[in-house]
């Protein structure tokens, strides 16, 4: 039931956004000249209900950025408390929880079919005692996400936190 409702909600959601395309602003200054739209999510968020709202804007910014002739190349990388919301191991929580959580995991799913990259910091996962093996299908556990970070950096990606 919960699938159905996700999907039809999806599916009303789309279409009213298709319809706010024609009268959606443009980035056109912001994005001159770029032609790849390199960038990372630093995702340290600590409630699924947040979590949710902001996977569904990275979702949004990959489809702007796209529709603005810019091929988006984006990254998630959750840490801290957020790998506990993108573990199938849900012992945790509260059963009032889980619906915010299946929520959670279907965003996922949605933004790694559009290409995005996901991975999950292990610092984080050995802290908050989450088992590498239950991060949802699509996030790789890194050594550090500080270090990755560092180095997307680095490598030319925008870092924007989401905390």
């Amino acid at each position: 039931m919960n699938s159905l409702r996700y999907w039809l909600v999806s599916l009303v959601l789309a279409l009213s956004t298709n319809m706010a395309l024609a009268d959606k602003p443009n980035d056109a200054t912001a994005l001159h000249g770029v032609k790849h739209g390199k960038v990372v999510f630093d995702i340290n968020a600590s409630d699924a209900r947040r979590l949710n709202l902001y996977l569904a804007v990275i979702r949004e910014t990959h489809d702007d950025l796209k529709r603005q002739g810019v091929r988006p190349d984006i990254i998630l990388a959750f840490r801290g408390l957020a790998v506990t919301l993108v573990s199938s191991d849900r012992e945790r929580f509260e059963l009032t929880e889980f619906e915010q959580l299946d929520q959670v995991a279907e965003q996922i799913a949605a933004l790694r079919r559009l290409g995005v990259r996901m991975e999950g910091c292990s610092i984080a996962t050995r802290l908050f005692q989450v088992d590498n093996a239950t991060l949802l299908e699509g996030i790789s556990p890194v050594g550090n996400t500080f270090v990755s970070l560092t180095g997307y950096q680095a490598q030319g990606y925008a870092m924007i936190p989401i905390y």
